[in-house]
């Protein structure tokens, strides 16, 4: 991150060197006041020494609005480029992702993590400069009393280095509780989507007492950090209190011996004051360089990653039309026609899907002749478009959110939500297609949301539309009008539709049935009922357990 921004850390590092030296200037330029213009009775010296402060302090005051301003720059675009470098390899990465890392861990990335980074790329500008005053401080020091100048200068680095033993245990402690923090974002996310099923089974009691378990762990690891925390927050202002002191009481007693004058015993204090603020930047560096060392650790985690499906080295262009073949499974979805497949395991419709869409890298599907796997993924992508029940909803308005692109009139939207019998979604929104929509459509029913996903799914207009039961939480008169709307919207291209629904099997032009991975049918939803009892099984399976208990 810092070589992505060396030229805003190089200017914030230089205006913050300016600002701080000017400050290492200040004491020594008030003892020469005081000894050559008060204590002389000289009003010239006094006036020039004066003259001299005020530059000094006009130079420190632009500097540091211009350290400033640099120092905020930092801290965002180390922040944010965090955030857009780990959404780019979450977006990579995709069905990967998820394999690997729990959805807490990845949002804890973007709530704390970056914070943590970017205070460390603000705290570099306060922090070269605070390694030049010191530097100034002690030259000037060492030219005036040789033995005070040692004192301050050896007194500083000592203290940091009694500050140190402090850090290490403090680092340990704050990543034990980003972990924490990751684990708790994921059971409260999970607990969000799983809301409604809890309830209905009962277990939100269950849930609860887990949520709060997790919670208070967290807690006690934030206390556990705060111990410490606040050791080293108070030893930063009761060790700098007590060399000041010291060091004041030295000076003091080297002035009342004729050894010093009073301008620089003025100087002498002035300094072992100012020194604190070198030291507590350098610990406050220490301490943000802890603290951004567990944040990139995480964020490392996802950087690591590899996508389980790859480009090629040397890739080619997937035609435009095809039949769409899987040579594992014998499935043929033939170009331009409405195929339905059905699975005599449901459970692996979903892999049959990822199969179809190059999801899976051992998948040797080919479109129009060719294999996917020699395709890149967007070309892929672009011509294979899988919607499953697991599609998200964002936030925005409802055009944006169907249309993210805004390739579409309205017109199009319209025709859209009508094919997936949308409208009393679109009615019931007091602006229409402008309204806002909730975090995940929250705000919308489980039949609502799937029929907006088809809706979007429609709008993308791929040449191949792969739905994984698309209609599942729909009524039946509703399903029977996407049904019918559907084959007529996707006239002339492929659509292919994993389902065990007899209104949208009813409807297609070619049914496939699929039995522990293999093609053992193909043909006409009719036909099949009467001519293979495992279809038949497979399809009215609920229509035959509804009739058990009668």
């Amino acid at each position: 991150m810092a070589r992505g921004q060396k030229a805003t850390l190089l200017g914030g590092m230089t205006f913050g060197i300016l600002w701080m030296g000017s400050q290492a200037f200040i004491p020594a330029i008030l003892g020469r006041a005081i000894d050559q213009g008060v204590a002389a009775g000289d009003t010239g010296r006094l006036l020039l020494w004066t003259s001299v402060l005020f530059a000094v302090g006009v130079l420190q005051a632009l500097a540091g609005i211009m350290r400033h301003r640099f120092a905020v720059a930092n801290w965002l675009s180390g922040a944010y480029r965090t955030v857009q470098v780990v959404s780019r390899k979450s977006a990579d990465l995709g069905a990967t992702l998820p394999k690997h890392l729990a959805t807490g861990e990845v949002v804890s990335i973007g709530a704390a993590d970056l914070s943590y980074i970017g205070n460390l790329l603000e705290t570099t500008a306060r922090f070269a400069g605070a390694i030049v005053a010191f530097a100034v401080v002690a030259v000037i020091l060492l030219s005036t009393s040789t033995l005070l100048g040692l004192v301050v200068l050896i007194g500083v680095p000592v203290m940091v280095f009694c500050l140190g033993p402090m850090l290490r245990p403090l680092h340990k402690r704050q990543f034990a509780q980003r972990d924490a923090v990751g684990e708790l974002n994921s059971l409260g996310s999970d607990i969000v989507v799983g809301l409604r099923v809890l309830r209905g089974i009962g277990g939100e009691e269950s849930f609860s007492r887990r949520y709060k378990g997790e919670s208070q762990r967290v807690r006690a690891a934030g206390v556990q950090v705060a111990r410490i925390q606040s050791v080293l927050d108070a030893a930063q202002v009761f060790l700098p209190g007590i060399f000041v002191v010291s060091v004041v009481g030295l000076g003091a007693h080297f002035a009342v011996r004729g050894e010093l004058t009073a301008g620089s015993l003025v100087a002498f204090y002035g300094y072992a004051t100012f020194l604190v603020l070198p030291l507590r930047t350098a610990t406050e560096m220490a301490n943000q360089l802890m603290r951004a060392l567990v944040a990139a650790r995480r964020v490392n985690r996802v950087l690591t990653l590899t996508s389980e499906v790859v480009d090629p080295a040397e890739p080619v262009r997937l035609p435009t039309r095809g039949d769409l073949v899987d040579p594992v499974s014998g499935i043929r979805a033939r170009d331009g026609l409405l195929t339905a497949i059905v699975s005599a395991e449901p459970d692996r419709a979903a892999v049959l899907a990822d199969r179809l869409g190059r999801y899976d890298e051992t998948s040797e599907v080919r479109y129009g002749g060719v294999t996917l796997a020699s395709a890149t993924r967007a070309d892929v992508r672009a011509r294979i478009l899988v919607s499953d029940t697991n599609a998200q909803m964002f936030t925005g308005t409802l055009r944006e959110e169907l249309d993210p692109d805004g390739r579409r009139q309205d017109d199009e939207l319209l025709a859209a939500i009508r094919t997936a019998s949308a409208e009393d979604v679109l009615v019931a929104l007091t602006d229409g297609l402008d309204s806002e929509v909730e975090e995940k459509g929250r705000s919308f029913s489980g039949g609502q949301r799937q029929r907006l996903i088809l809706v979007r799914a429609l709008l993308a207009d791929p040449s191949v539309l792969v739905l994984v039961e698309p209609t599942s939480a729909v009524d039946a008169h509703t399903e029977a009008r996407i049904a019918e709307r559907l084959r007529a919207a996707r006239t002339g291209r492929s659509t292919v539709v994993l389902t065990s629904s007899p209104l949208l099997l009813d409807r297609v032009d070619e049914v496939i049935f699929v039995a522990a991975g293999r093609v053992v049918a193909v043909g006409k939803h009719r036909q099949l009922l009467e001519t293979d009892p495992q279809y038949r099984r497979t399809v009215t399976r609920q229509t035959e357990d509804e009739e058990v208990p009668a």
